[in-house]
């Protein structure tokens, strides 16, 4: 199992900064190392805590045309749908750095639009497949699994991670590299998702959580409850949780702020 880090910080903003030096310095790792950078992105509040990074000196320092931007979970709507996790990134994220286009690798735009959560599900794992193909996505060694070089992920009140829910029989899906949902307990019903064992492989995994509604469910997830999907989160090398004093507040015994 990855070793686990807290970084607690004391406000969203201060999240924000700490989150970008972690982000920048895995960027130069992997691109002095492999020459590309594979970052796994979620949806929800985790693309509005990515704003330091569009600031100097990361802004001018990273080299953005290495990075090569994956999703860990999508609704399966239109990309121009506001329920989308590309149009979230895109907006808030994507269009405002110099990440190139065809780095960028999302859910089919028709299948979306259609609402075909299946074929869906299919294409975005041939996409993975054919980028492993290329060597831009490295393989786990054991598994055979794609392994990510970071995966940016958010949680929700109920512990959820991705599109894997309490309860759910997704969370337990063992070969595939993503599967599908449509009954969703979270608006919209349809979704894609990364499984768990891919999750799992990624060399490192960011978990970022704000507010007091989410301390519940960080508690949970940090004791390793084994109905909370996000408590069964690991990595290949590390595992870091970015919290804020208000997700934190539960927690007690290692809790240092920054």
């Amino acid at each position: 199992m990855a070793p686990l880090k807290k970084i607690i910080c004391k406000t969203k903003d201060e999240l924000a900064v700490e989150l970008a030096k972690y982000t920048a310095n895995l960027s130069s790792k992997f691109c002095k190392e492999r020459g590309i950078f594979t970052v796994v992105l979620s949806g929800g509040d985790l693309i509005s805590w990515l704003w330091k990074l569009l600031e100097p000196p990361y802004i001018d320092s990273i080299e953005w045309s290495k990075w090569h931007i994956f999703w860990v979970d999508e609704r399966v709507c239109g990309w121009d749908d506001a329920d989308s996790n590309y149009k979230l990134a895109y907006d808030g994220f994507l269009s405002k750095v110099p990440i190139l286009a065809e780095n960028i690798y999302a859910i089919d735009k028709g299948l979306g639009a259609e609402g075909n959560a299946e074929l869906a599900a299919e294409r975005y794992e041939e996409c993975l497949k054919q980028k492993v193909n290329e060597n831009i996505i490295r393989t786990y060694k054991s598994s055979g699994f794609p392994q990510f070089d970071l995966q940016l992920l958010g949680m929700g009140p109920d512990g959820h991670m991705a599109s894997l829910f309490p309860g759910h029989d997704q969370i337990n899906v063992k070969v595939k590299w993503v599967t599908f949902i449509t009954d969703s307990p979270k608006p919209p019903p349809k979704r894609i998702t990364f499984t768990l064992p891919v999750i799992n492989c990624a060399s490192y995994n960011v978990m970022a959580v704000c507010d007091k509604e989410q301390a519940d469910a960080v508690e949970a997830a940090l004791s390793h409850t084994k109905d909370v999907p996000a408590g069964r989160l690991t990595a290949d090398v590390e595992v870091v949780w970015f919290l804020d004093q208000a997700a934190a507040s539960k927690l007690k015994g290692w809790c240092s702020i920054l």
